[in-house]
């Protein structure tokens, strides 16, 4: 009997990964981990977490309390669902959660984690950061380019005035979002819109599909090179053309402007290449591969997440009109009808903020944390976290604690305004009752310009616009249900009406 099922190597490995997994168990059952599902043999809890983990870890969180523990195939991982508890993760030991777990995204679409979301926590990754948070990320960098934000939003609103019914809103705040990075990356917009912009949002969309993936390859190291779920074919394909993307931006970039010259990120990556102390301040340079990696980072990351922000706002907004008509209210008593909003009047439209702010806690961008992994075994709220455990952080569960909020599941922007329970709580880290941009070290590069593009792009949308439904359907009735993947997407892609509200000179681009 057991010579018939190791009588072809595929059977063999089988065999030895469900011994090793049997040994593994009882080995992890008798830690001091905290309390969670016993699983199944060989892939553990995989299946309890179901289609939208994020739901499916809130639910546990219930059971077992805000620090769970999961097998996951042979991997150990911890789920923080509280914010005391993330804030022992990504306060508190934050130094040992720093680094990010080897997965098929980093390996097969990030050039083996090349790129600053996925490399390892070390000198590499301080100064791509370092390259970011300088040249695009600083104050000074957003100011210098404050200009081209407010150009693209008016592109945008002129053609939306223009525009007749049932427009795709996510894939047109898709457009701007990345031919405004595109300015400040490259020194030019990237879409003028057409298939190649559809195309483009239907890469980004897949990539966030693919990396939400609970991937059996990468808890079941042994299985990897299986393939079971077909993940790392899709993801080969995809970065094929993720990579022609940007072999493409930087060859136009080289026949348009040389390797430097401009004011552009792209122009001072290029002139990085040639610095002799190195990329990382030791012995390696800046390659192609690793701007590539950057960029592409950059595009997909910032494009997506503002843009489903915005797409999650509007929907809120049409479902409760009061509050959309006291948005505008704010919006014509500040700027008036016969502009478009600047990104200097948000600091005046402390209403518009609570709603985006809103927007951020109810919708987060990244229902669960990026991954992370204990660099070293420690001790978190009494229990034993060994080395290599895998963290997520529940955002979106921890968002809308009930212990927390009040009214966790409304929709009610008045929560963060002057003189409320929570008017003090931020969305930048400190606060970890709300983190949509996570917190600690690897907290999202990107902040700064994130809060500030959804601001302006919901602004400039709610006030240029009256929102409707197409025919037929009601905002009491709007469909809300999520798509899971790496990012937060809406199951059914919002389609409405724009009805142009200020002077017809606003909308001239």
């Amino acid at each position: 009997m057991i010579g018939d099922l190791i009588a072809s190597p595929v059977h063999l490995v089988a065999l030895l990964a469900a011994l090793a997994a049997a040994i593994w168990y009882f080995r992890w059952r008798d830690s001091k981990l905290p309390p969670g599902p016993t699983g199944w043999p060989l892939i553990g809890s995989l299946p309890a977490l179901g289609l939208m983990p994020h739901h499916s870890l809130a639910a546990l969180a219930k059971q077992y309390g805000p620090i769970i523990s999961l097998r996951l195939g042979t991997t150990t991982v911890v789920a923080a669902c509280s914010a005391s508890a993330a804030r022992e993760f990504l306060k508190h030991n934050d130094a040992n959660f720093s680094s990010r777990p080897p997965n098929a995204g980093a390996k097969h679409v990030a050039y083996d984690s090349q790129d600053m979301v996925w490399a390892e926590y070390g000198p590499k990754w301080r100064s791509l950061r370092k390259i970011c948070a300088v040249h695009l990320f600083s104050n000074k960098a957003l100011d210098d380019f404050r200009h081209v934000r407010e150009k693209e939003l008016g592109i945008l609103a002129a053609s939306l005035a223009r525009a007749g019914e049932n427009v795709g809103v996510g894939e047109a705040l898709t457009v701007c979002t990345a031919n405004a990075l595109g300015k400040v990356l490259i020194g030019r917009r990237v879409f003028e819109g057409g298939e190649d912009a559809g195309e483009f949002r239907g890469m980004v969309l897949e990539l966030m599909q693919l990396a939400g993936v609970f991937n059996i390859g990468d808890f079941v190291p042994s299985l990897d090179w299986m393939d079971l779920m077909g993940v790392a074919k899709k993801m080969k394909a995809l970065h094929r053309r993720l990579d022609g993307f940007m072999q493409r931006i930087l060859e136009e970039h080289g026949r348009s402007s040389g390797a430097g010259g401009q004011g552009d990120v792209l122009s001072v990556l290029l002139r990085l290449k040639d610095d002799p102390v190195g990329l990382d301040g030791q012995d390696g340079k800046l390659t192609d591969t690793d701007i590539k990696a950057l960029l592409l980072d950059l595009f997909t990351a910032g494009t997506d997440t503002s843009a489903s922000t915005v797409e999650w706002a509007l929907a809120e907004l049409i479902r409760h009109p009061h509050i959309q008509k006291k948005v505008q209210a704010e919006l014509d008593s500040v700027v008036g009808r016969d502009r478009l909003v600047k990104e200097s009047d948000i600091q005046n439209l402390p209403y518009l903020q609570a709603v985006v702010k809103e927007t951020f806690r109810l919708h987060p961008s990244t229902p669960l944390s990026l991954p992370r992994i204990a660099s070293e075994s420690c001790q978190v709220a009494g229990y034993h976290i060994p080395k290599g455990t895998r963290l997520l952080v529940n955002v979106w569960a921890i968002s809308r604690d009930p212990s927390i909020w009040t009214d966790p599941l409304e929709f009610q922007p008045d929560r963060f305004m002057p003189g409320s329970k929570y008017e003090n709580i931020d969305v930048r880290g400190n606060d970890f009752e709300v983190i949509p941009f996570g917190a600690g070290r690897r907290i999202c590069a990107g902040m700064s310009m994130g809060i500030r593009m959804v601001q302006l792009m919901a602004a400039t949308l709610v006030h240029g616009f009256g929102w409707e439904l197409p025919a037929g359907q009601v905002p009491e009735k709007l469909n809300m249900d999520e798509a899971y993947g790496l990012t937060l997407q809406r199951a059914v892609p919002l389609k409405i009406q724009p009805r142009p509200r200020l002077a017809s000179s606003a909308y001239l681009a």
